[in-house]
């Protein structure tokens, strides 16, 4: 998972309306299961989801009263924390 890239996402979030980025979530999920995707291919759709899922439980967290930069904080910190265990 890559800040910045959860960071701008976010972003569009809060310019448009998440339902954008479910979508697009979905549409990467069926797209994972093609036949005719590559191990490497699906790395990087994985990355993308993943940076996607971040964002969503980010802005979460902004909906729910978190100031912005605290909310992108403390999710890197969940995740740095998890990779640590």
């Amino acid at each position: 998972m890559k800040l910045p890239v959860i960071k701008h996402l976010v972003s569009f979030i809060e310019e448009n309306d998440e339902d954008y980025v479910v979508e697009s979530l979905e549409t990467l999920e069926h797209l994972c299961e093609s036949p005719g995707i590559k191990d490497e291919e699906l790395d990087v759709i994985g990355e993308i989801i993943s940076n996607m899922y971040g964002a969503l439980e980010v802005h979460k967290n902004i909906k729910d009263g978190q100031p912005k930069k605290e909310a992108l904080n403390a999710f890197m910190k969940r995740v740095l924390g998890a990779i640590d265990k």
